[in-house]
Order: C-alpha cells, then sequence, then structure tokens
C-alpha cells in the first residue's frame, strides 16, 4: 500500500497504524500520530485500518532549549 508518511510516499505492506510503526520501527507511549489530519490516540492505533494514499504524520518530542 502506499503511503504518505511525514510528507514521503512509502510502499509498505500494514493494514492498521500500530502495524505501520512497527515496520518503521517506531516504538513507545510518546509518539504523536494522525492520518489524515485527524489525530489517533494510542489506545486506537491497532484498530485504525489505514487506506491506500493515506497521509501519516509521526510526530516525536524533541529535545533542547
Amino acid at each position: 500500500m502506499q503511503l504518505i508518511i511525514n510528507g514521503e510516499v512509502q510502499t509498505i505492506a500494514a493494514t492498521t497504524l500500530l502495524q505501520l510503526l512497527a515496520a518503521l520501527d517506531y516504538e513507545g507511549d510518546w509518539l504523536a500520530t494522525a492520518v489524515n489530519g485527524e489525530l489517533v490516540h494510542r489506545e486506537d492505533r491497532g484498530e485504525h485500518m489505514l487506506h491506500d494514499h493515506d497521509r501519516i504524520e509521526i510526530l516525536t518530542p524533541m529535545q533542547g532549549g
């Protein structure tokens, strides 16, 4: 399936947001995720189905001052 992940088109075999995060080696409760501009809460990632050409945003915290 083709997905747009943080602005970059990628082909990944994942049907749920949780599977996508695992395939991309993203782990942890500190992630923020959105699909097509809609926030997806951590507890809903396993049930959130992905579709061809979905736009995924994965945000991680940044340290600094």
